[in-house]
């Protein structure tokens, strides 16, 4: 295993490639370090995908939960089991509806709002991945989930019946299910007929690699090049480095009285990171009560 790699890869997963496929890849590229990604695209699905490597596989959770930006096209008059194109047809309706009505509908999804994830998602239930379930043609009931859609644009009727735009929206958000719930409110049924995610928090399409040009970097060995470092993709939090007095406890992962910061302190209840007095990242802390405590080790 190699203990030297740590960071990130702005991947750009493309069709018929799994996030699992994606991750067991770039393992294999850089030597079988520790691999994660943040955030399952389905398979039929393009876009960014950010895999961590390393000990950046312990900030998946703080990447996967920004804001994400898709471009999504909605194909109207049918309803299907997975509620995308792909799936088998339940139901099937005309469509006569004006693009206005189709866009209102559309924008009335800004907001706060509860969605249920689809049956055919990645969410455990009793240990089992809700997929798995659906295929053995399980039905369970699903918790609802509160999901923020910030803006809905870029509208575009691009062929009958179906409408292209783009989402910004929170983690959590099934577009798919957006797709569906779109449909449902027009009268007519939905799905989802394309997917691609521009924008998962800092890592966007424009500077994302396909696994090809991964592999041709690897030829040319500069593979490497491409890593971005962990404190790139963590710039919103503050950066504090503590005495000499404090390092030892700081990188045991021991609360540690906020005097031990050298120069100003950290405010209160917000995250940074925090660096020991010769400049080693040791994690990202958070003052409590004029403590620091860690929230996530990366020594």
């Amino acid at each position: 295993m190699n203990k030297d790699i740590n960071g990130f890869i702005n991947i750009y997963k493309e069709q018929g490639f799994t996030s699992s496929d994606a991750v067991a890849i770039v393992r294999g590229i850089f030597g079988r370090v520790k691999t994660g990604h943040t955030g399952t695209l389905d398979p039929m699905a393009t876009g960014v995908l950010p895999i961590c490597l390393g000990k950046a596989t312990k900030l998946a959770d703080f990447v996967q939960a920004k804001e994400k930006i898709y471009k999504t096209s909605l194909y109207l008059g049918i309803s299907t089991d997975t509620c995308d194109i792909w799936g088998k047809t339940i139901s099937s309706q005309s469509v006569n509806i004006s693009e206005t009505e189709i866009s209102q509908a559309i924008t009335s999804f800004i907001g706060e709002q509860e969605q249920t994830p689809p049956m055919y998602s990645a969410v455990k239930i009793g240990g089992k991945k809700l997929y798995e379930l659906a295929r053995e043609g399980i039905t369970v009931e699903r918790k609802s989930r509160t999901i923020h859609i910030y803006d809905i644009y870029d509208i575009n009727f691009t062929a009958p019946k179906t409408v292209e735009f783009t989402v910004r929206c929170s983690k959590g958000t099934y577009i798919r299910t957006l797709c569906s719930d779109i449909g449902q409110r027009l009268g007519c049924g939905g799905v989802m007929s394309a997917l691609e995610r521009l924008a998962s928090g800092s890592f966007v399409k424009e500077t994302a690699v396909t696994i090809g040009e991964l592999k041709e970097l690897k030829s040319q060995g500069l593979e490497n090049n491409i890593i971005m470092p962990i404190e790139s993709v963590l710039r919103e939090y503050g950066k504090y480095k503590t005495l000499p007095d404090g390092d030892r406890a700081a990188e045991n992962g021991n609360k540690i009285r906020a005097s031990l910061i050298d120069g100003e302190k950290p405010p209160k209840d917000g995250k940074f990171m925090l660096y020991s007095s010769t400049g080693r990242l040791v994690g990202i802390f958070r003052n409590i009560d004029g403590f620091l405590k860690p929230v996530c080790m990366l020594v």
